[in-house]
């Protein structure tokens, strides 16, 4: 392990392009997995320790749902403004920080468990869910529930395993990704994030995962929907996890063109990563910015009003991109336009 291939093996992404492209079909994420535990495994017991304390506690609920109120206060004592001001959010470790501060969801909360009789889906939340996509869960349980079906929503909450995989703690991922396993008379395990539905997946006893556009498309009786006009425009970002480890984003353009008058467009460059990939956009806040940037040019071209991504991580990402460069575009989880513009009954 020489200091020039550690650069290399931080600088990765994991996006997984690569396996897409390589003719030989080399498995590339599992090589670069192997390599991060292995040079996490030649670190200094302490320092192995600091990391997974880290990890821990980037992973755990409660500690996120305490940062979405830190940055509630952060934005309303005016330190955005500060930092913007005195130049403080460009400092190393700093900016970051800063810069997710600025766009985090100030009305996030743990969504409430529930367990009905005979639920037909149970709702992944995951350790980001209450931070990252509080507006997003309590819309796909009103969808689900509008068209008939019992959602339960997992009264355990807690990381799938992909933080701690591709940060080099294999067994420590193995470990929470057994938690989610399944037997055949569980209703199907349903997760918002393509991340954690990418990782879920990948385990033998969880690889029934469904991603929410993907079950809503193909289980879900959408055609029961009376869904009022969004005169629009909608541009889809394919987050990698979905596009390269899922393999297959044409249910979130199908489910968002059921809206009457929503002008639905691919964002364009989604072939490349926006930047995010999980805590890359902490590590390597550089490098996630140039790519960053490439997706705002495009978005200041096209011009819509909202984007969608079915990914917590990049849409934190791309909402600070974009409340930087000075942008009016409103980033969500497909799901949360259908719920708007459904017609409840009654109506």
């Amino acid at each position: 392990m020489t200091p020039a291939l550690a650069g290399h093996l931080d600088r990765c992404l994991t996006c997984r392009a690569c396996e897409l492209a390589c003719p030989s079909l080399v498995a590339f994420g599992q090589l670069m997995d192997g390599a991060k535990a292995a040079r996490v495994e030649g670190l200094s017991p302490w320092r192995r320790s600091i990391r997974l304390t880290r990890l821990r506690l980037l992973s755990q609920p409660r500690l996120t749902s305490l940062l979405a109120q830190v940055a509630r206060w952060y934005r309303r004592l005016g330190f955005t403004q500060l930092a913007d001001r005195i130049g403080a959010s460009r400092l190393p470790g700093l900016g970051p920080l800063h810069r997710l501060a600025g766009v985090l969801p100030t009305t996030a909360r743990a969504p409430i468990p529930s367990a009905p009789e005979s639920p037909d889906l149970e709702l992944f939340v995951g350790c980001m869910g209450g931070l990252a996509q509080g507006r997003a869960i309590a819309a796909a349980r009103a969808l689900c529930e509008a068209l008939g079906l019992r959602v339960r929503v997992a009264a355990k909450s807690g990381c799938c395993g992909a933080l701690f995989r591709h940060n080099g703690f294999p067994a420590e991922a193995d470990a929470r990704r057994a938690a989610w396993a399944r037997d055949p008379s569980d209703p199907p395990l349903v997760g918002l994030a393509s991340a954690c539905v990418a990782e879920l997946r990948e385990g033998t006893q969880s690889r029934h995962a469904l991603e929410l556009c993907d079950f809503l498309d193909r289980l879900a009786p959408l055609d029961r929907l009376s869904l009022r006009p969004l005169p629009g425009r909608a541009l889809v970002h394919e987050p990698c996890s979905h596009r390269n480890l899922l393999k297959d984003t044409g249910a979130i353009y199908r489910v968002l063109r059921l809206i009457p008058e929503l002008d639905v467009q691919s964002l364009p460059g989604n072939a490349t990563c926006c930047g995010a990939a999980g805590t890359y956009l902490l590590d390597q806040p550089a490098m996630a910015g140039a790519l960053l940037s490439d997706k705002l040019a495009a978005l200041a071209e096209r011009a819509p009003d909202y984007l969608v991504t079915t990914n917590p991580g990049c849409a934190l990402h791309l909402a600070a991109g974009i409340r930087e460069a000075g942008l009016t575009v409103e980033v969500c989880h497909p799901v949360e336009l259908i719920e708007r513009q459904r017609v409840a009954s009654g109506e």
